[in-house]
């Protein structure tokens, strides 16, 4: 690293924490690309249990960086939104922040519909070569003295659409509602984080949302007192909130909030032989069941695309099923969609749920279709309760344990060793990546040391060419890619604090 982060004392909360934060070079996105690297989609049930729902009539709350809803495979999923950050427009679809990007790539995992950019290019292409050939044809004609061949009927170009190219979201049918936060270092309009979350907590469920998606973390397991009301509501009004845990390349050693909150449901992340990650996980008893972490792909603002890694990517798959869950059972109150989640899941590790796992890998398929009894309370408890007993007023504060959202005292949750460190990156390839936030301390965007590198399509790439816009040196949005002899990190371009 060429700089280092001075961790200020107190809370910690961002996205790279949960997302990772290289930028690199890499070959052109195609279609092929794109859609082939979403091994999950057959691997962890998906396909099968599209066959039973899709997420129709879900509204799924992403609070993030903001989500560019002009994405080919984002076109009519978000169909509302709101900025808290007052840095963003007013419908929370300008991605703001050090790394914008972050808030597409988990929106295109969750609820992208692919494109059908690779018709298009094709009736474009015919289209080009019906035009020459019969200019050709005039031409001879004027040549020769003949009359002018007929112009021939217009090429059909096909308006964009969902289709097979780009990246399928695991609730392809799901609407999606955008909340903008700037994560990931001061905001120069001067709203914190702190501030941030409750409010829009609050409006995603007032908004409809059925899940929130929340792919961010700290470093801290405790939260602020001005988020208790936010995550009661929501507990209240039966949305289920889906959290990353965090990523141990972004400093995190174990689950921080809000994914130690009671009542949501926390996901960790597996590499792609459904093995707990090194880098893109981290771990803690308030784990719920585990996802793809790393490899991923997704889709950046502007219509390119990202392999990225990091909890940021495997919860939203996890939201996804709970919006295919909610979609076919749409009585079914949060507590008992979290149960099937957790019930379904393949026990992975140690046998038993396990502090890295917790109840082993999502199984869409199953959690949609099997027979699972229903669970009184929350498995993951209640906020209602956690307030009742922490928050009290006029009493003598008790002993809290290490993490006070989860006493240890009443925890089952047999503690399994992390996995073992592994040996430095090297030069050549991506680092891991954090960001900076708010009120007194580290706040990172969930993600893993793989970081993500950018992928462009062909019709996307002549866009940015045409555009020649200019971008500046200091900006983490718009970093200078370079080849992979040259990856960088990210911290080099954080401000010493």
């Amino acid at each position: 690293m060429g700089k280092k982060l001075n961790r200020l004392a107190g809370f910690v909360l961002s996205a790279g924490l949960c997302a990772g934060g290289i930028l690199g070079t890499a070959a052109a996105a195609h279609a092929d690309h794109v859609r082939d690297g979403q091994y999950w989609l057959e691997d962890y049930g998906i396909e099968r249990a599209w066959g039973v729902s899709k997420g129709a009539g879900v509204k799924v709350a992403v609070i993030d960086t903001g989500i560019d809803d002009t994405h080919p495979d984002l076109l009519g999923v978000v169909v509302g939104g709101r900025d808290f950050s007052k840095a963003g427009n007013v419908t929370g679809t300008k991605p703001v922040g050090p790394l914008p990007e972050h808030g597409t790539l988990v929106a295109t995992l969750l609820a992208g519909r692919g494109n059908n950019g690779a018709d298009i290019d094709k009736a474009e292409a015919e289209a080009e070569q019906q035009q020459i050939a019969y200019e050709r044809a005039v031409k001879d004609a004027k040549e020769n003295d003949e009359e002018p061949p007929l112009e021939p009927d217009p090429v059909e170009i096909p308006a964009p659409a969902a289709g097979p190219a780009g990246v399928m979201g695991v609730a392809p049918e799901a609407e999606l509602l955008s909340a903008s936060l700037w994560l990931g270092s001061d905001n120069p309009e001067g709203m914190s984080v702190e501030e941030q979350i409750p409010h829009a907590v609050r409006w995603a469920v007032d908004s409809g949302a059925k899940v929130i998606n929340m792919s961010l973390g700290s470093t801290r397991p405790e939260w602020p007192v001005s988020w208790d009301d936010a995550f009661k509501y929501a507990e209240e009004k039966d949305v289920v909130v889906v959290v990353a845990a965090g990523n141990r390349a972004g400093g995190m050693a174990q689950v921080g909030a809000p994914a130690t909150i009671p009542g949501v449901l926390t996901v960790a992340g597996v590499d792609k032989d459904g093995q707990a990650s090194v880098d893109s996980s981290t771990e803690g008893i308030s784990i719920g069941v585990s996802a793809p972490a790393e490899p991923l792909v997704g889709g950046l603002p502007g219509g390119g695309y990202a392999d990225w890694s990091g909890t940021s990517g495997a919860a939203p798959l996890v939201s996804g099923v709970v919006a295919l869950i909610r979609s076919k059972y749409p009585d079914m109150k949060a507590p008992q969609v979290i149960n099937r989640v957790l019930s379904t899941a393949k026990d992975a590790g140690k046998p038993g749920v396990d502090n890295l796992y917790g109840h082993g890998l999502l199984d869409a398929y199953a959690a949609l279709t099997a027979n699972v009894p229903e669970m009184a309370p929350n498995p993951s408890n209640t906020m209602a309760e956690w307030i009742r007993v922490h928050r009290r007023e006029n009493t003598a504060p008790e002993q809290e344990s290490a993490n006070p959202a989860i006493p240890s005292e009443i925890s089952t949750v047999p503690v399994v060793a992390a996995p073992g460190p592994v040996a430095p990156v090297p030069a050549n390839q991506a680092l891991s990546a954090g960001m900076v936030l708010g009120f007194g301390g580290l706040l990172v965007l969930v993600g893993g040391a793989g970081g993500w590198s950018i992928s462009r399509t062909r019709r996307a790439l002549a866009r940015e060419a045409a555009a020649s816009r200019t971008v500046e040196e200091d900006s983490l949005a718009s970093l200078k890619l370079r080849g992979d002899s040259g990856a960088r990190d990210i911290f080099d371009d954080l401000p010493e604090r």
